[in-house]
């Protein structure tokens, strides 16, 4: 018993492991660290650029939840896909767990057509996605330019999610984004002057 809680004490971080989806190079790997260097007492960061794994360690006591790791994401710009927490005391927690959790509420499926090219155009498309109250999830396939999201009809709705893109600057199946908005989009994210083939 005593040999137990001797193991505990000396496994007092938490391992957060989080698959990010918009990562492209180094530079923004270290963006990603850097915002995350905001939370005091973090360690062991690894980013792994090819697959979007990061992982960290973090003081047990300070109780960081799954909440301010996802905000803590997309504040660096990109989107957190899944996660798990071991917890010093062995507990895991799986954001597949939460989304099961939603889903068994009633949620439906859906899809739109959306213009983009790149990583980066994902990462946006799937947080405006994201911003929208009701929607669980979302997948923006860069090849086939399709987004599916999961929602709660009661609580949003296509056009609302529709809307949000716009907003972004992606042009959604037969609306055009404003000429403001797709200005203000990164040259690498200039869809309508690119061909993918």
């Amino acid at each position: 018993m005593v040999v137990l809680y001797h193991l505990v004490a000396q496994s007092s971080r938490d391992v957060f492991e989080v698959q990010v989806d918009g990562l492209g190079c180094p530079f923004c790997a270290y963006g990603l660290e850097k915002k995350f260097k905001e939370f005091k007492g973090i360690k062991k960061i690894t980013i792994d650029i090819e697959t979007g794994d990061f992982r960290f360690e973090y003081p047990a006591d300070q109780a960081l939840t799954a909440e301010q790791v996802v905000k803590q994401v997309e504040k660096a710009g990109y989107t957190p896909k899944t996660w798990t927490i071991t917890r010093a005391d062995g507990q895991v927690e799986t954001s597949e767990a939460m989304l099961a959790s939603a889903s068994s509420k009633g949620s439906e499926k859906g899809e739109l057509t959306v213009r983009g090219v790149c990583g980066m155009c994902k990462a946006r498309i799937e947080k405006a996605t994201l911003s929208i109250t009701g929607v669980s999830e979302a997948n923006w396939d860069v090849e086939s330019n399709q987004l599916t999201f999961g929602y709660d009809p009661s609580k949003a709705s296509s056009d609302a999610v529709r809307d949000a893109i716009l907003a972004a600057g992606h042009d959604v199946e037969n609306k055009k984004a404003t000429d403001e908005a797709y200005d203000a989009l990164p040259p690498c994210c200039l869809y309508r002057t690119k061909s993918k083939h």
